[in-house]
């Protein structure tokens, strides 16, 4: 641990920004419709908006955990931050779709080297056994973002533009740049090396493994261009990203991705199951929010007010769960939020009818709240309460690159999905008939179509409550945490001593390989 006397103005500083780079994975989704209108898109452009943010957001995770451990977490932060917030206001100016794209990938750039930076400095700063109160601020953050982003989003559409969901980040950036030069300490660096080749490996890999599954439905998964078909951008992909994790096995320096960091069970288990919140979170408020407004002709604003009970019940839970995640069993927590989303889900996909009474979908809703509640803190200090000072920047650059990689293959899976499900219910042939001209215009579709959309929308909830239920079967399988030895000792040392560092983690290591 580093020697830092205020830790909790530290941590406030950086969720302001934290909090702004999630509310942008999850604010576009409200306005999509919009978004179609105004720049005279069609919806698998406007879903790119999405996925070029989660894709260019996810791809440096790793390299950009690395480079605060070297360089410091608050110049790379302060750094991101400022990339971030001029993007958003190139997003806000954009004219054209493809240059939407363009300024969400550039945004996409600053929120890489922010988000590792937060969640380092808070196992830096913070001892393993009183890191869930500052974990349950993160994961809360994590979790109120993508509930308030709709909400939010859809005030800002229709009081003001879709393009105030991108020039309300810029007062905030500067707010958030201000206080966190002042309350952010500059902790202690530790030298690495860059591996060039698995940055190369990683970020290859994952786009054509991310683009063959969005772009397959276009094309119905047979031939792009020339040679290149989509199954073959897809198993090139894999092939690929299994080449990247063998280089990280074999490589003599130091790698990108620290395999031994999985060694340890419940960092392991963590990461697969924020894997499955990252697909679930970014895949059920796509059709969710078509529903609303296409079927039952919400306005933006309206259809994100009805997730005002899982904002509220999320938020007030927070505190409580955060104080309960050093004291019981992470597992028990975990797996019962896991299993609430997915029953949330479910209910939402059987309620997805035309004459459904509205205010029937706030039950789900509040379920979704008790869900989120139970599942950002309790994963997120179950992943980093083993992690030595000196691999806090690498360690949470996996975390959030598994949450992001389940982010960006939901955006993909849910649209081919959608556009699936649409073919197969709609009367007109699916997208390109007369739901297509509908979803062109922004508007309510016909009443005739009304039925079949909203059966294709409620079977494209099942995906993401079929990947939560995996992950909630993950989580049981977590070790029950031990007591914390030696972490004070390694903190008199401000993470400067490798070694000793190294040791005190061996002992937290060995402490909870034990079976919960």
């Amino acid at each position: 641990m580093e020697n830092v006397e205020k830790p909790w103005p530290a941590l406030w500083s950086l969720v302001i920004g934290f909090f702004m780079i999630l509310i942008d994975t999850t604010i576009v989704s409200v306005a999509n419709p919009r978004i179609m209108e105004g720049l005279h898109a069609d919806i698998n452009s406007v879903i790119w908006v999405t996925s070029a943010y989660l894709l260019a957001y996810a791809v440096p995770l790793l390299i950009t955990g690395r480079l605060g451990d070297r360089f410091g977490p608050k110049k790379l932060y302060l750094t991101g931050l400022v990339v971030f917030t001029l993007a958003s206001l190139w997003c806000g100016l954009s004219g054209d779709v493809r240059i939407l794209i363009a300024a969400r990938v550039l945004q996409g750039l600053g929120a890489a080297m922010m988000t590792p930076q937060t969640m380092a400095v808070i196992t830096r700063i913070f001892p393993p056994d009183r890191r869930g109160s500052a974990m349950a601020v993160w994961g809360a953050t994590a979790g109120m973002a993508t509930l308030v982003g709709p909400i939010l989003g859809g005030v800002l559409v229709d009081g003001l533009g879709w393009e105030w969901i991108f020039f309300i980040n810029v007062p905030i950036g500067v707010v958030g740049f201000i206080l966190a030069l002042r309350n952010v300490p500059a902790l202690s660096t530790h030298p690495h090396r860059f591996d060039i080749p698995g940055v190369l490996l990683s970020a290859v890999g994952l786009f054509l493994l991310v683009f063959g599954i969005q772009e397959g439905e276009t094309y119905n998964w047979g031939t792009i261009v020339g040679p290149i078909s989509v199954w073959g951008l897809i198993i090139a992909g894999i092939v690929v990203l299994a080449a990247f994790v063998l280089w990280q096995r074999f490589n003599k320096g130091e790698p990108l991705l620290p395999l031994g960091l999985f060694r340890d069970r419940n960092f392991s288990l963590a990461n697969i199951g924020i894997t499955t919140v990252g697909f679930t979170v970014t895949a059920f408020s796509l059709p969710l929010i078509f529903y609303y407004q296409l079927v039952r002709g919400l306005t933006p604003t309206q259809s994100a007010l009805m997730m005002v009970p899982m904002a509220l019940i999320s938020g007030g839970l927070a505190p409580v769960v955060g104080k309960l995640v050093d004291r019981v069993n992470p597992k028990f927590i975990t797996a019962t939020g896991l299993v609430l989303m997915a029953v949330a889900l479910l209910w939402n996909s059987a309620l997805m009818q035309p004459d459904t009474p509205i205010l029937m979908f706030l039950l789900p809703s509040a379920v979704l709240g008790f869900a989120n509640a139970g599942i950002w803190a309790p994963l997120s200090t179950t992943a980093t309460r083993n992690l030595p000072p000196r691999q806090a920047g690498a360690g949470s650059g996996v975390y959030n690159t598994t949450r992001q990689i389940g982010a960006v293959l939901g955006s993909a899976a849910i649209a081919v999905l959608i556009q699936s499900r649409l073919a197969a219910e709609l009367p007109s042939g699916g997208p390109g008939g007369a739901a297509g001209e509908g979803l062109a215009m922004g508007g309510p579709l016909p009443e005739f179509l009304h039925s079949g959309f909203s059966t294709a929308m409620g079977q494209s909830m099942l995906l993401p409550a079929g990947v939560i239920l995996v992950g909630a079967a993950v989580a049981l399988f977590f070790a029950k945490p031990q007591p914390v030895q030696g972490w004070s000792t390694q903190g008199q040392h401000g993470g400067e001593s490798h070694g000793q560092g190294g040791q005190a983690s061996a002992k937290v290591d060995a402490g909870l390989d034990s079976a919960g």
